[in-house]
């Protein structure tokens, strides 16, 4: 607990659940990311992270000042096999604000993009998608690119005191056959 900042609550992930864009998959526990469909449309992928705030003293009672914003929010990509350079081996990082607030004792899923537009439309995803430059069907797709997605995310409770966690989920790339 004294590495968890000043704050008397702190952050704890309860469930993360992945969703493919267009509307085309259940909610999962990990991520088939479609870099194109046939027509050559993106759509980005989501994520929902089920958030709690726990009190480190669960014996001296929760105020309203103990609730926790939400600010901002990361994902990085790394692989297992160490190959981690961004834009070449794995897609490039980003970061994203967040508004939303936690009372203590609660928890909260908060919803946001894990994989964005154009993030498909630059390499190494780009290099998945089996089109080239005119968008006409090729075989040039080179198969899957496997990772996992980092998250991190910051708010402070309402006292100013900074609060993080980070969590990961299995993102798996490729130019999925479309139904």
């Amino acid at each position: 607990m004294l590495r968890t900042g000043r704050s008397p609550v702190y952050l704890v992930v309860t469930g993360i659940e992945t969703e493919q864009g267009g509307g085309t998959a259940q909610a999962s526990s990990f991520l088939l990311s479609d870099v194109r469909l046939a027509d050559g449309s993106v759509f980005n992928d989501n994520v929902t992270v089920t958030l709690s705030v726990v009190p480190k003293n669960p014996t001296v009672a929760t105020t309203a000042i103990n609730a926790v914003t939400l600010t901002r929010y990361r994902v990085r990509f790394r692989r297992a096999d160490g190959r981690n350079t961004p834009g070449v081996d794995v897609p490039y990082g980003f970061d994203g604000a967040l508004n939303a607030t936690i009372s203590a004792g609660s928890s909260q899923g908060v919803a946001f993009e894990i994989v964005r537009h154009q993030m498909k439309l630059e390499p190494p995803l780009k290099n998945l998608a089996g089109f080239n430059d005119a968008g006409a069907r090729s075989i040039s797709g080179l198969g899957f690119l496997s990772t996992i997605a980092e998250i991190t995310i910051w708010g402070r409770d309402q006292n100013g005191n900074e609060v993080t966690v980070t969590t990961s989920v299995d993102v798996h790339f490729a130019d999925l056959a479309d139904s």
